[in-house]
C-alpha cells in the first residue's frame, strides 16, 4: 500500500481536529495509528475511509486521490473494507444477512452467491452456528467478527479498523486481534487505530503517533514502541504502558 497525505486540516465547531498533516508511505503492509483520546486519529481514518471530507489537503491511496465529490466518494467506498469499534451490524438482520447485504445491495450479487459467500466467511471465521443469529444474541467478539467478515466479504483494496476492541471485554479482544493478524498474514493491507499497544507493535510495518491533531511521532515498529525519541510519545507511552 502507497499512502501520501498532504497538508491534511480537519476543522470541527471551529476547532482544528487535524493540522496541516504530510505524510508519505510507500509499500507498506499495515500502518498503525496510535495516540491519546482527541487526538485526531478516528477522524484520520474516517476521512481516509470517504466518510469525512477535509477543509483542506489531499490524500492518495495506491495511486488514487480521495475524491471529495459525494458521488464519486459513493464509488471509492465500494472498494474498501471498513469495521468500526460499534460493530454497525443491523439489528434486525441475522450474521449472514449483515454481510450479505452490502453484496447485493451494493455489488451486485444475486441472493444465492451472496448467501454462499457469507456462509464461506462465516465458516471461515468459527461463526457458522450462529449465522441465523441477530446480533442481539451475539458475544461482542461474535460480532466484531461478523463485522470483519462483512468487510473482508467485498474484496476491499485495503481494511481500515477504528479501535475495533475498544468496546470488547477482555476475554473477546484476543479472538477480534488474532483474526487482524491473520489477515495481515494474508497479505491484506490494513490502517488500523488502536489502544492495544502490544500488538500494535507486533502487527505494524509503520506506526503514527497522533496528538493535538499532528504527527508528533512516526516510524517503525522499533523507532515507536522501543526507541521512541519524540518528549510526547514518550510521555504517552509511560501512561499507557505503566500498568
Amino acid at each position: 500500500m502507497k499512502l501520501d497525505v498532504s497538508g491534511l486540516t480537519k476543522v470541527f465547531d471551529g476547532k482544528k481536529v487535524l493540522s496541516d498533516i504530510s505524510l508519505h508511505l510507500d509499500d507498506i503492509r499495515s500502518l498503525v495509528i496510535i495516540g491519546p483520546s482527541g487526538g485526531g486519529k478516528s477522524t484520520l481514518l474516517r476521512i481516509i475511509a470517504g466518510l469525512l471530507v477535509p477543509e483542506e489537503g489531499t490524500i492518495v491511496v495506491n495511486g488514487q486521490a480521495i475524491p471529495s465529490e459525494e458521488r464519486a466518494l459513493r464509488e471509492y467506498r465500494k472498494t474498501i473494507g471498513m469495521v468500526f469499534q460499534s460493530y454497525n451490524l443491523f439489528p434486525h438482520l441475522t450474521a449472514a444477512e449483515n454481510i450479505m447485504l452490502p453484496l447485493t445491495r451494493v455489488h451486485g450479487y444475486g441472493i444465492d452467491e451472496a448467501r454462499m459467500h457469507a456462509m464461506g466467511l462465516l465458516k471461515r471465521f468459527q461463526l457458522s452456528a450462529h449465522a441465523e443469529k441477530k446480533p442481539a444474541l451475539l458475544s461482542g467478539g461474535q460480532k466484531q467478527r461478523v463485522a470483519i467478515a462483512r468487510a473482508v466479504a467485498v474484496s476491499p483494496s485495503f481494511l481500515l479498523f477504528d479501535e475495533p476492541t475498544s468496546a470488547l471485554d477482555p476475554e473477546f479482544t484476543s479472538e477480534v486481534l488474532d483474526v487482524i493478524e491473520e489477515l495481515r498474514e494474508e497479505g491484506k493491507d490494513l490502517i488500523l487505530v488502536t489502544h492495544e499497544m502490544g500488538f500494535a507493535k507486533i502487527v505494524s510495518d509503520y506506526a503514527l503517533f497522533l496528538d493535538e491533531g499532528v504527527v508528533a511521532g512516526a516510524g517503525t515498529p522499533h523507532d515507536i514502541f522501543e526507541n521512541p525519541k519524540e518528549d510526547r510519545l514518550v510521555q504517552f507511552l509511560d501512561k499507557v504502558l505503566k500498568y
